[in-house]
């Protein structure tokens, strides 16, 4: 019995099956492949390769994207390239999909960084930081609508599965393609950890960067320490939370200092130093610092300034009004919720608690229901449904900082025969984008707010702001002077003997305005008439007048609530 055999020829022998030949049997190419496949298989090739080590080489800060970024040699490919020649085939093509789903992966998460850094100033968080998308979503839909908001989304979605998709294929591809050359496959990699050992060791550096690159791996590090740094840091926010010298004080010992005033505690939307200290913008803002001092002062109010530290910066407005309130560090989700859904005595809660104020709070940002105001201890909360508007959105912020204090005079200031108040209220004007900017007009001009519609559309158009660097900072200047402009006015207005405003920045802007200067401190100021109030702070050594100069004292924002309710203490 004759068992018949065929010889296997080897890869590059083997002819194109008849259903892969070119009509007209056109001539085939290296290895008996048809040239126009050939051709497409080496681009293919290309593209894989083009897109793995683009995707490796990327930097997570987009003050590091440069074309030099991409030249030079990523250590993890190395590595990639040296596990396929040593692994079996069903191990290896495991090992391809597994590794092109991390990259994609990672890949997603740089640029999470750059938008995080863009923005705060800081990486993406891997545990702390979900829920923020939330509120990136509800930002896009006041800036561009619900159903622009809805789009945006479903495209980033679409994108993130495609990247994953087309990562693990190129990784397949090419670990395909290292095998079938494994020989040359072996000397190049033999050479180029070489190349990479030696650079790494003289630090070779072309355009300012290193060409010994391993920068995925010391993202994927740097992500695992900052784990294990959420993880510990709610332990450690505890411990924190669990001391609290105002907890236990009775009510008629809280601010005595303060009885029969009106308290306002007022909030700029990112009014940070850079405001008043940039060459570009600090003349500008400057003057109205300094015309609303003298404005004050023929009022016969008297200020004090200085800065506090935010634990935010670029956005996150509610981690620095916590802060502020409770006299603890909430620099992350996990601690601002932890805090929330405590019994935290807060600054606004002790004025709650002595039963000497009404206490209430002015929200325009706020569009839905807001169960935190129970925490913060506000009596009322006024949010833009209630505020009585009739005029336009001005970008993402939905009513003009003067109508808010106009609508604060009308429901709660202007009352006769009311309570002394506490009021928290928040200026959302200078929030990002910064445009169209409101203009200050009459107190008598407000109304509804109906005449805003002709200031909207004599404004400027966002996307035509944020096309030139120098004009979105020129802008932001612009709503700054605007949302100072309308405190005063509103102070020397309608401010009398029992009135104390303190008014402070939430946060520095986004880089791009603060080009990662000036740090994260805000100004902060103290407005009076009765001379026995700031008399009380007269050990605090700030500054007179409503501009902190460059020595004016820093504090951490957290410091201010035990300070404050020392100082209006018995």
């Amino acid at each position: 019995m004759s068992i018949r055999t065929t010889a296997q020829p080897s890869r590059a022998g083997t002819p194109p099956p008849e259903e892969d030949r070119p009509p007209g049997g056109a001539a085939p190419g290296p290895g008996g492949v048809p040239e126009g496949r050939h051709r497409t298989g080496r681009v293919r090739h290309g593209l894989a390769a083009a897109l793995v080590l683009g995707a490796l080489l990327l930097p997570d800060d987009p003050a590091r994207l440069s074309p030099g970024a991409f030249t030079r040699i990523p250590v993890e490919a190395i590595c990639g390239v040296a596990l396929v020649l040593v692994l079996r085939a069903g191990a290896r093509r495991t090992a391809a999909v597994l590794a092109g789903v991390l990259l994609g992966l990672l890949t997603v998460l740089k640029f999470l960084d750059m938008g995080f850094r863009s923005v705060f100033a800081r990486p993406f968080d891997l545990v702390l930081d979900w829920v923020l998308l939330d509120d990136a979503e509800a930002f896009l839909g006041d800036s561009i609508g619900r159903a622009g908001a809805v789009g945006v989304v479903v495209g980033v979605v679409l994108l993130v599965v495609a990247v994953l998709v087309l990562m693990a294929l190129s990784v397949v591809r090419l670990s395909r393609l290292v095998v079938r050359h494994s020989a040359a496959a072996t000397h190049a990699t033999v050479a180029t950890g070489t190349v990479w050992v030696l650079c790494a060791a003289l630090g070779v550096q072309i355009a300012g960067a290193e060409v010994a690159s391993s920068d995925a791996a010391g993202l994927v590090q740097s992500r695992a320490r900052q784990v294990r740094a959420g993880i510990a840091d709610r332990e450690a926010f505890a411990e924190e939370s669990a001391v609290d010298a105002f907890r236990n004080v009775p009510a008629d010992r809280l601010l005595t200092g303060l009885r029969g005033k009106d308290v306002l505690f007022v909030f700029i939307e990112s009014y940070g130093r850079n405001a008043i200290q940039d060459p570009d913008m600090a003349p500008q803002v400057g003057t109205v610092l300094a015309d609303g001092s003298r404005r004050l002062r023929e009022a016969g109010f008297s200020s004090r300034s200085a800065f506090l530290s935010s634990p935010t910066t670029g956005g996150g407005s509610w981690l620095a009004h916590s802060t502020f309130a409770s006299g603890l560090w909430i620099h992350n989700q996990q601690r601002y919720r932890d805090l929330t859904s405590s019994d935290r005595l807060t600054l606004t809660g002790a004025f709650r608690r002595t039963g000497a104020w009404r206490t209430v709070g002015i929200m325009p940002g706020v569009t839905r229901a807001w169960p935190e105001g129970r925490f913060y201890g506000l009596d009322h909360v006024h949010d833009s449904r209630e505020l009585g508007y009739r005029g336009p959105k001005f970008s993402w912020s939905p009513v003009p900082d003067q109508y808010s204090l106009a609508a604060f005079r009308r429901l709660e200031h202007g009352k006769p025969d009311r309570p002394p108040l506490m009021a928290e209220i928040i200026l959302t004007s200078s929030h990002n984008p910064w445009a169209p900017v409101p203009r200050l007009i009459g107190w008598d001009e407000v109304g509804d707010g109906s005449v805003y519609h002709a200031v909207e559309a004599a404004g400027k158009d966002p996307a035509d702001v944020w096309r030139d660097p120098d004009l979105v900072r020129a802008e932001y200047r612009r709503s700054i002077e605007y949302s100072l402009n309308s405190l005063i006015s509103y102070v020397t207005e309608y401010g009398d003997d029992d009135t104390v405003l303190v008014f402070l920045g939430d946060h520095q802007p986004v880089p791009a305005v603060t080009r990662d200067r000036y740090g994260r401190d805000v100004p902060v100021s103290i407005v009076a008439r009765d001379p026995a109030v700031l008399d009380r702070v007269s050990g605090w050594d700030w500054q007179e007048g409503l501009k902190p100069g460059p020595d004016a004292p820093v504090w951490r924002m957290d410091a201010f609530r035990d300070r404050f309710l020392t100082a209006y203490g018995p």
